[in-house]
Formats: structure tokens, sequence, C-alpha cells
């Protein structure tokens, strides 16, 4: 089991609330490449370099965004701004890893509504996306051996891993892995009764309810724009794909807002932008209403990602405490970092595609775990060489 983690937050600096907004507005300005980048990006600094974390801490938090709904990603930066700074740092954490991202998506938005397309910026990506794949590579390793402790871990992680690849609900193998963790550990019945007392209320957010009855047509109003955008971001799991389903049955088959076309562009602003993916909605929301649209729909779909957090946290250390409860978080720690692999592999797919990228990529993933070189020169040096291709075409 991993080390315990205090019951409440720790200010271990004077100036903990300023290093926290620093920080993560400075990751939401650099932090490409989806969930699984973003968190490799926060376990190197917050565990490795600035030391605000035991890794078995970050991983503790890793476990407990994957089974709330919502970003993981934004989760981590709420919970480690919480654990960082108190209530106050909870907000900034958040905040200020999602705002550039929101920025820049506007920015996108504004051009796509003036000249009805966005720049060309993919192939800036080219020598972004094998640093990524290296970056989450190192966290994988780093992360793996803190939390791969036992065989029975090991056999757990492989069977999430198989799992996860042949396309296995997300939520399902975290919570099957936890599971079985519990009972090998030998638990008795009456610790996992309660441990399905704590986690059923999560599960129940599984079903993507309607907000109102199918097939209706109705113009865009601010409030069903916030009300459609809350719901997804209230029940979703998984991946930017998963967001594309949602964003779809809603406002392009049941509103009639978008079309096709138009979604299709939205969630391409949000893959090659820096930070959440779920700023998908700030563009969607300018394209159907405005600036308006754009604060209320990034309002809705962040929203209850710090209601989640703010609600969970709190508990984590509690849950760690507690042998049945440690069991679990154990079992669900090992399956994040399978649901990670898998996303690398099919990430690790469309970014090496020729030499070059995977000798960016080889040459990445030597110098961060050989030298420790700060992955945010990788990522600028990657772009430059994106910038490069771009000019040179």
């Amino acid at each position: 089991m991993t080390e315990g983690i205090p019951s409440e937050p720790v200010r271990r600096a004077p100036h903990a609330l300023r290093d926290v907004a620093l920080y993560f507005l400075r990751l939401g300005f650099t932090a490409f490449g989806g969930p699984a980048a973003h968190i490799a990006m926060m376990e190197e600094e917050v565990v490795r370099r600035r030391g605000w974390l035991e890794r078995g801490e970050f991983l503790d938090l890793l476990g407990a965004a994957n089974l709330i709904p919502g970003p993981s990603s934004t989760e981590m930066a709420i919970f480690i701004g919480y654990r960082r700074a108190g209530w106050t740092g909870l907000l900034l954490g958040g905040l200020c890893f999602i705002l550039p991202a929101a920025l820049v998506t506007l920015g996108f938005a504004w051009a796509y509504v003036r000249f009805g397309s966005f720049p060309q910026v993919g192939a800036v990506l080219y020598g972004i996306k094998p640093v990524i794949i290296a970056i989450v590579v190192q966290a994988l390793w780093g992360l793996g051996r803190t939390a791969i402790r036992s065989r029975m871990l090991a056999a757990l992680a492989v069977l999430a891993l198989v799992a996860s690849f042949l396309g296995f609900n997300a939520l399902g193998v975290l919570v099957g892995a936890g599971l079985l963790a519990v009972a090998a550990s030998a638990t008795t019945k009456r610790g996992s009764n309660r441990m399905h007392g704590i986690f059923a209320p999560g599960i129940s957010f599984l079903g993507p309810a309607s907000i109102a009855a199918a097939g209706a047509v109705a113009p865009v109003s601010l409030a069903g724009l916030f009300l459609v955008f809350l719901k997804v971001g209230a029940v979703l799991y998984g991946s930017g794909y998963v967001l594309l389903a949602f964003l779809r049955a809603d406002l392009v088959d049941h509103w009639h807002w978008l079309t096709e076309s138009q979604l299709l562009d939205a969630v391409a602003v949000g893959q090659v932008t820096p930070g959440p993916v779920f700023t998908t909605a700030t563009f969607i929301g300018y394209v159907l209403h405005g600036s308006t649209g754009a604060f209320l729909a990034t309002l809705g779909i962040f929203l209850p990602s710090f209601l989640f957090v703010a609600v969970s946290g709190p508990l984590v250390p509690r849950l760690r405490r507690s042998p049945a409860a440690g069991a679990f978080l154990d079992g669900v720690n090992v399956a994040s970092l399978a649901l990670m692999a898998t996303v690398t592999w099919y990430l690790g797919r469309s970014a090496l595609v020729d030499f070059v990228t995977a000798l960016l990529a080889a040459l990445s993933a030597l110098l961060l775990l050989r030298f420790r070189v700060n992955s945010l020169w990788l990522v600028l040096a990657g772009s430059l060489i994106g910038l490069g291709k771009l000019w040179s075409g």
C-alpha cells in the first residue's frame, strides 16, 4: 500500500498560492497532447522537481480523478491546488490551468466565425507529438515503479491493459481492478460492502441523461447552452473521443444547433490547442452565442469537476487509511496507468510517422530519463521543429 497522505492540505511554502497560480498558468499554455501528457507533465514537476507531493500521494489523487466524471487532468490540477494551498488553491489550480486554453480556443473561435475557417496549425504538432510520447513514457516508468509493488498488482495492471485495448468501459476497468484488489487482499465482506457504498454514487453517473425529449428542435438559448454543457461535464468519463460522442448526440442529433462539420472543427481545435480538450466547449459556445455563450459553455462543462473534487478531496486520505479502501485505491492506481499506456500506444501510432519523429521521441526519452531535462524545453524545441516543417512546406 502506498504511503498515507495527510487528512488536510498542507502549506509547504509561504508563497503556496502564487506558486500554484504561476505553475498552472504556465502549464495551461504549454500542455499539449491530451490528459495523459498533462498528467505526465504534472508528475514530473510537482513530484520530481518541486516535491509538492510524494509519488504515492500523486497516484492516489490520480486514482480519485479517474473515478469521478469530468476531465482527469483538469481534476488533477484542482486536486494538486487543494493539496498545496487549501481551498483557494483548489480554485486557482483549476482556473489557471483552464484559462490559457480557453483564451487560445476563443481566438480560434473568433477567426472561425470571421473567416469561416481557422489557421491550419496541425503541422506544428509534427514536432510536439513525439516529445509528448516520451514525456508520458517517462511518467509511466516512474509511476509504475511506485504503483506496482506486488505480483498481484502487476497481474491487475496487465489485465486492465488487455481490457482497455479490447475497448471495455474506462470506469468499468478502474472499478473492476479496485474490487479485484480488495478481493485479493482478503478483505472481509463487510469491508467490501462499505467500498460499494462509497463508490456506487459515482457509477450512477454513467448514463448520459437527456435534458429534453429526443428530437426536440429549439433556438439556441444561453440557459439551454449552459445546461447542455453542465450535463456533459457531470456525466462524461473517458477521452476526447467520448466527448465527441456526447456533443454529437446533443448538439447535432438532438438540438440541431451544429452541423457535423462544425462539430468536427470544434473538436479539432480542442485537440491542437494546449490545456484541457474540454475547452472545445469554449469554441462551440462562441460559435453559437458569441462571448457570453463561450463563457457559459466553459463554465458549464468545468463546474462539475470543481464540485466533485471539493467533495472527494478531503475523503482521499481517509480512504487510504482504511485497509479495504487502500486496497481499492491500489487497484485503481495500476488500472489508471494501464489506461494511460493504452492512450500512449494510440497516440504513438499517429505521432511517430517517419524516421525524424521516431528519432525525436527516442532522443527526448533519453534526455528525460537519463539527464532529467525539463520537459518544457523539449516541448518548445518540438514546436520549433514543427514550425520549420510548416514554413518549409
